[in-house]
C-alpha cells in the first residue's frame, strides 16, 4: 500500500549510494538530511560486489542507526549497488517501516540488464527482485526530469520530497551528498554524477 503523507520542511531523509567498485567489498554511505538543507549524520557499511546481501545490510545499517526513529524516507540511487547486488525495495520497506524512493537519471535498459544477469547462477532470482520494484515513473524535479520507483509511499508525496530536496541538481541532496562522500573516501576525491 502506498501512502501520501504531510511533508515538513525538515523531514528526515536518508540518501544511500555506493562507492567505486575497486574491491570485493563495496562501501555504501548514507547521508541523513533534514529536508534538502541540513545534514544530520552519515552512515557507512559494506556490501559484497555482485553479491546478494545489499537489502539485508541496508536494513541492518538503518535499524542500528541512532537516526532510525526519525527517518521518514529512504532514497536510493537505482536498485543495483556494488555491480549487480540487487536491493529488494519492497522488503526494505517492510523490514524498516520506512518508505523507499528509487531515483534514476535515465530509464533503465532492461534488455542490457537481462543479458548481464545471464552470467549469474541466480540471475532469474535477481530479475524477479528487479521487476518487483514496480513501475518506473517519470517526474519533473526542479532541475529536470528523473525516473523513480517507490515502495510504501504515494506519488504525490514523492513529488513533494523531490521538490524539497533537489537543491543543486535533479538528484535529491541526501543522495548527491552520499555519492560525494562514498566516492571521495574510496577514490581520494569525489567523481561522477550522483
Amino acid at each position: 500500500m502506498s501512502l501520501d503523507f504531510h511533508i515538513k520542511p525538515e523531514v528526515r531523509i536518508l540518501g544511500i549510494d555506493d562507492s567505486a567498485l575497486l574491491n570485493e567489498k563495496v562501501m555504501i554511505v548514507g547521508a541523513v538530511f533534514r529536508g534538502g538543507d541540513w545534514m544530520d549524520g552519515v552512515l557507512r557499511s559494506e556490501i559484497t560486489r555482485d553479491g546478494f546481501d545489499a537489502t539485508d545490510i541496508i536494513c541492518d545499517m538503518i535499524k542500528k542507526s541512532k537516526h532510525y526513529g526519525q527517518i521518514r524516507t529512504v532514497i536510493l540511487d537505482g536498485i543495483t549497488y556494488g555491480g549487480f547486488n540487487v536491493i529488494d525495495i519492497q522488503m526494505l520497506y517492510r523490514e524498516t517501516g520506512i518508505p523507499v524512493i528509487v531515483v534514476m537519471r535515465d530509464y533503465p535498459d532492461f534488455e542490457k540488464i537481462k543479458s548481464a544477469l545471464k552470467y549469474f547462477p541466480d540471475g532469474e532470482e535477481r530479475w524477479i527482485i528487479i521487476k518487483r520494484a514496480g513501475e518506473i515513473e517519470k517526474i519533473a524535479g526542479k532541475k529536470g526530469l528523473i525516473y523513480i520507483q517507490r515502495a510504501g509511499i504515494g506519488l504525490k508525496t514523492v513529488k513533494k520530497i523531490i521538490q524539497l530536496t533537489s537543491i543543486r541538481s535533479s538528484i535529491p541532496e541526501p543522495l548527491r551528498v552520499a555519492h560525494l562522500i562514498a566516492t571521495g573516501i574510496i577514490l581520494g576525491e569525489s567523481r561522477g554524477k550522483a
